[in-house]
């Protein structure tokens, strides 16, 4: 007996956990269950049956709504029966259909075909027409069930919008008071009066008495853990939350403890609920009352946990809004009163609205839980108001005021959130008191539920982060790593359908969604559905992991041990990146079941847009394939390409990146080193020519000038010397003796050390053996210095008084630029001769 009283509230204590299992194992669930089940005929005669019998009920009007939500059920079996059908046979007939075309086409009229070939082609339609008549059969079938599917839908939710547009009885009447009052006391008495029956019955006396001992110690047990259990708890959970806040974990641990200020307590109302069920006393009134009693307990707890750790009582804890201290205690008040609310809403709605017989008991017992309600939820937007203006001051409080930060994204959202509950705490009980009831409680309640879920996700991406930062050991990085924003974005993905649930969106509408989504959508003759996709996605990402694994082999073990250069080592890595990527597409399509013919007419399509506005693009990326393959350049290549010199350090499909001797990368379009003329210095070897011009003074021994500059050559340790440096008399200068010093350097790479080097050794030689080296002289004449002279004080050196400025030349000077203009070449004013 006591087991079996316990049972029901086991079933009640694991409902939550059971719908997030059902809702999270029925996608592989039934793909299993679709994949090992027997595909068997559908009975079109019964079929036929319940299609009039469901056409007969649509059209009339006044079918009740739980009969039409029956009757949808079973339409949506057949449905998935026809569907299954479907599936079965379609690679039958696929297989048919190819060995039809295998046999080429139909021979015109008048030519001739093979006896053998004909048969074959007739057996062939013979058996593809059995095949199809099947599939098609389930096809019109599934299309009749999915548009009466559709009817009902469409029926219930015009009934349910009529609901909420229903004017019921006005609270606020003075009139509706009494028949609330008189449905009051009854329910009650028949509480009372169920429980002096069953108390007069001798065979639950006896069991009471056999349980009496249970029955106490549950009792006990039961108020310790209730008057208690939650304050320990939470005093366990103070502590961690007082504890640093620096170190990675804390805050996930602190969570998870925080856990029991539910588990705790609400094992006492279950206990409670045991104990009064054991008496055998309980009538069904005061089950419903037990029943609807745990539901709301474990409402109360989770929206007081919830309050505790979105405003919290510690200074260090992290928490999701800022607010002052006496700010977060009022949210923490308003928190528990919004679960004690719901509690009551649910008590209501388990115990007391059932058994209401008039629409004016029900809307006066319920208003005033709305009007709390209301009151709770306007103040709580408020609590949320105040956050996102403080958040909008504080990224207003910058060094430059003219430039203002942005205010983050979750601050605006928090502000726009509680304007919203603002408006519906305010507006909600005021429609209930005109008399829209039900719009009233669509409102509120699922309300004051949306922002316990918005919590919720709040404290889990905390949860997430802060573990994040457990595992890598650094929160700085936590903070602003991808993995915790993508576990976040993709909680609020899954929370979609809870909002929908807590809004009034039936789970049949749900679960239709969820069946359009697989069926997916038709692409030519190809169904694409997400086990498709995600058959896809998986192939590919596996072949990306292995061409890049085989790409790591070559580059690190394989390649570096042949005599290939390092250039032609990158071409073959990039390569079999891009083979590898193309195979792994290719196989991933033909694995999902993606027929690439059927995407003629988009690659078609595609085909136009390249030509037009992605030419540029697909001519970098033939470039691109063409430099892989050619290998004109090479990662490492000292080359010159449009006034850019550097170093490759990087060749892509689309771009090459050249480091320039300012240590600045520079991005040419591929499409530029093959269009264009590009000099490579070393592309073959570093080796490369050397030539240091010099000049000298007519005066100057030719010879001896020949044999310094030769030494001055030879002398450098990076110069060949096969073939040797060689020195040439170029010509006889306007000024100067010219000479060219030309080498070959072993490593091009060096050859501004060298030449620097040279140049300094070629002064030193030169000065030590008196040979000049010529430079620029310039004569600069004054037209007009009377004028001058006039105009500027008297100089107390005859400076002025030569009319010009020179330099005066050193002789044989074969390098020196000599400019003398006659007057009208410096025809400008005096200022500008100084």
């Amino acid at each position: 007996m006591i087991l079996s009283s316990l049972r029901p509230y086991l079933a009640a204590a694991l409902t939550a956990f059971a719908i997030g299992l059902v809702l999270g194992a029925a996608v592989p669930q039934g793909a299993a269950a679709q994949s090992q089940a027997e595909v068997t005929a559908p009975d079109y005669e019964a079929w036929e049956s319940l299609a009039t019998l469901a056409e007969t009920l649509i059209a009339n009007r006044e079918t009740p709504s739980p009969a039409l939500t029956s009757l949808r059920g079973e339409l949506v079996e057949e449905r998935n029966r026809f569907m299954s059908v479907q599936e079965a046979n379609r690679e039958r007939v696929a297989a048919l259909r190819r060995q039809i075309e295998a046999l080429g086409p139909p021979p015109e009229e008048g030519q001739f075909e093979a006896e053998e070939i004909a048969d074959r082609r007739a057996a062939l339609a013979e058996q593809l027409g059995r095949a199809q008549a099947p599939v098609l059969a389930a096809e019109e079938a599934w299309r009749r069930a999915d548009g009466m599917i559709r009817q009902i839908d469409r029926i219930l939710r015009e009934r349910d919008a009529d609901a909420l547009m229903r004017l019921s009885p006005s609270p606020v009447n003075p009139a509706n008071w009494i028949p609330a009052v008189d449905a009051l006391f009854r329910i009650t008495g028949e509480a009372i009066e169920e429980g002096r029956t069953n108390l007069a019955d001798p065979a639950r006396q006896a069991e009471l008495r056999a349980n009496l001992i249970i029955v106490i110690g549950a009792l006990a047990l039961a108020a310790f853990l209730m008057l208690r259990g939650f304050r320990y708890t939470e005093q366990i959970t103070n502590r961690l939350q007082d504890g640093t806040t620096t170190q990675s974990g804390r805050q996930a641990i602190t969570l998870l403890a925080s856990l029991t200020q539910i588990a705790v307590p609400a094992l006492g109302v279950f206990l409670f609920a045991f104990a009064v069920n054991a008496t055998s006393l309980p009538g069904p009134t005061v089950s419903d009352a037990l029943h609807g009693l745990l539901l709301a307990g474990i409402t109360y707890l989770g929206a007081r946990w919830l309050g505790a750790q979105v405003f919290t009582r510690s200074e260090n804890a992290y928490t999701p809004l800022r607010l002052p201290s006496e700010r977060r205690r009022e949210g923490r008040f308003m928190a528990q009163l919004a679960g004690l609310l719901l509690g009551l809403q649910v008590l209501y709605n388990t115990l007391i609205e059932p058994r209401l017989i008039t629409e004016a008991a029900q809307a006066v017992l319920a208003f005033p839980i709305k009007v709390l309600a209301g009151v709770v939820l306007f103040r709580i937007g408020q609590l949320l108001v105040t956050h996102a203006r403080g958040a909008a001051e504080r990224a207003a409080e910058t060094d430059d005021p003219a430039t203002p930060s942005e205010t983050p994204f979750f601050d605006k959202l928090v502000g726009v959130v509680g304007r919203i509950g603002m408006v519906l705490g305010l507006g909600a009980p005021v429609l209930a008191a005109v008399g829209y009831v039900s719009a009233s409680q669509a409102l509120l309640f699922p309300a004051i539920a949306s922002l316990g879920l918005l919590g919720l996700l709040v404290l889990l991406q905390g949860f997430v982060a802060d573990l994040y930062a457990a595992i890598v050991r650094d929160r700085a990085a936590a903070s602003e790593a991808l993995v915790p924003a993508l576990i976040g974005f993709g909680l609020a993905v899954v929370s979609v359908p809870v909002f929908a649930l807590i809004w009034g969106v039936r789970v049949s509408e749900l679960l239709e969604i969820w069946q359009s989504v697989r069926e997916g959508f038709q692409l030519g003759d190809t169904r694409i559905s997400p086990t498709n996709l995600l058959s896809f996605v998986l192939i590919f990402a596996i072949g990306y992991i292995i061409t890049r694994m085989v790409q790591g082999a070559l580059g690190s073990t394989v390649l570096p041990k042949t005599r290939m250069d390092r250039g032609g080592q990158k071409a073959i890595v990039s390569g079999t990146g891009y083979v590898g990527i193309f195979l792994a597409a290719v196989i991933a399509f033909s694995t999902a079941g993606i027929d690439l013919s059927a995407l003629a007419l988009v690659a078609g399509a595609l085909s136009v847009g390249i030509g037009f506005g992605l030419q540029n693009v697909v001519s970098n990326f033939i470039s691109g394939i063409i430099l892989l393959v050619e290998r004109p350049i090479a990662e490492g290549d000292w080359i010159e390409v449009g006034g850019t010199m550097g170093i490759v350090r990087a060749i892509s499909v689309r771009s090459t990146v050249i480091e320039t001797f300012d240590k600045t990368n520079v991005i040419v379009p591929n499409s530029d080193l093959i269009a264009t003329s590009v000099t490579n210095w070393t592309q073959y070897n570093n080796t490369g020519r050397l030539i240091v011009k010099v000049g000298v003074s007519y005066t100057s021994d030719t010879l001896l000038v020949e044999r310094i500059l030769r030494e001055v050559a030879e002398a450098q340790p990076i110069v060949a010397l096969n073939p040797p440096p060689s020195v040439v008399f170029m010509e006889f200068g306007a000024d100067a003796l010219e000479f060219e010093v030309r080498c070959i350097l072993r490593d091009v790479n060096f050859l501004l050390k060298v030449r620097s080097d040279m140049h300094h050794e070629i002064a030193r030689r030169f000065r030590e053996a008196g040979i000049e080296i010529p430079f620029a002289q310039r004569d600069i004449w004054l037209r007009n210095p009377e004028t001058l002279r006039a105009g500027a004080p008297q100089p107390s050196a005859p400076t002025l008084a030569d009319d010009r400025e020179s330099r005066a030349p050193r002789p044989g000077d074969p390098l020196s630029e000599t400019a003398r203009p006659d007057a009208g070449d410096l025809d400008q004013a005096p200022e500008d001769g100084r």
